[in-house]
């Protein structure tokens, strides 16, 4: 199959199968409290340069954001996001359905802008009813965006500022984290870990089956976490599961490893269409590309039985398409889509 649908397609990398079944019958206590779990937050720790942080693996990532979300906030506060975030476009109100809003600023290229987000609360603080609105309470920002676009390091810097300034703890979503890392990028695991108050590293669109590696990064897990995490329904018994993933992924520098292949490939597929004449709705130097194709092109691709996201119209003859490489992409089916191309008429 020619799939460029998602990231998350295929199951696992090979080396997570194997140690999974390779501790298969090795019973261990439940909940989070064995020794994978402790070695996959230690590897973590480490990598991230972050002694002091505390690592909690869940399974998913609507839930994890979900999860985050509502324990860092009070019951009369909203997290403020880009109009593009997925906590605001994807997750079926999640966040919602939790008692709190999603607060949008317009996006710039799927990204949060600082001096956006400033002028944001500063005009919030400056109503004089504002204590009859919803409290801009925290901040949400994905890495990559939703449109594969990267954060720098200075605009990073400067949103963590305005968080800091306001005190308001700064959430970064790392669904696909392992492709922003790998990417031409200024921003590192560590970098990350400074700028922020808590983030995710994204498992199951990065080789594992599943999970989410959520670090808070300096001693400020919520009270009771562990609780809350229970009454949304997303503590598993057999924490062994996410947790023993991640083990392998940060041994060894695996999680970058598989993780670059797909940007390399992404890029060919994006230097590929440039080069026959094809713009991009958006420029993106990580694993999501999203061309501009004529519609007899789309309809060829998918004719020929290509996996793809449609994602919007681009006037009445064009479309703008989502794709996809993942750490299991094969590099055959790079060149071989590049070369139907020339086969689908315009």
């Amino acid at each position: 199959m020619l799939f460029f649908e998602n990231d998350y397609g295929y199951g696992a990398h090979p080396k997570v199968l194997e140690h999974l079944a390779q501790t298969n019958m090795e019973p261990v206590s439940g909940y989070g409290n064995d020794k994978f779990t402790a070695s996959a937050a230690e590897k973590i720790k480490a990598a991230a340069d972050c002694p002091d942080a505390q690592v909690y693996f869940l399974t998913g990532g609507t839930q994890t954001n979900m999860v985050v979300i509502d324990t860092l906030l009070r019951p009369y506060e909203g997290v403020v996001a880009s109009s593009c975030g997925h906590v605001n476009t994807h997750e079926a109100g999640a966040i919602e359905s939790t008692g709190h809003k999603v607060l949008t600023v317009p996006h710039k290229n799927g990204k949060l802008d600082a001096d956006a987000l400033r002028e944001y609360i500063e005009t919030f603080y400056a109503d004089e009813r504002h204590d009859h609105m919803v409290f801009p309470g925290m901040v949400y920002i994905s890495h990559p965006s939703e449109y594969g676009t990267l954060y720098t390091r200075n605009e990073l810097e400067r949103i963590s500022a305005v968080c800091k300034e306001f005190a308001m703890p700064l959430f970064l979503d790392g669904a696909r984290l392992g492709y922003g890392l790998t990417a031409e990028t200024d921003v590192t695991l560590a970098d990350i870990a400074k700028l922020t108050d808590v983030f995710y590293i994204g498992g199951t669109k990065c080789g594992a089956l599943c999970g989410e590696a959520v670090v808070f990064t300096h001693g400020n897990m919520p009270r009771q976490f562990v609780t809350m995490v229970k009454r949304r329904g997303a503590m598993i018994a057999k924490g062994r599961l996410n947790a023993l993933q991640f083990d392998v992924l940060f041994t060894d520098g695996l999680y970058e490893k598989i993780c670059a292949p797909a940007v390399k490939l992404a890029i060919k597929l994006r230097d590929g269409l440039k080069a026959k004449g094809y713009r991009f709705a958006i420029e993106s130097p990580t694993n999501q590309q999203f061309p501009v194709l004529p519609n007899s092109v789309v309809k060829g691709l998918q004719a020929a039985g290509y996996r793809f996201e449609v994602d919007h119209a681009e006037g009445p003859d064009q479309t703008c398409i989502r794709l996809v490489t993942s750490w299991a992409t094969p590099e055959d089916a790079v060149n071989t889509f590049l070369q139907s191309l020339a086969d689908c008429k315009e």
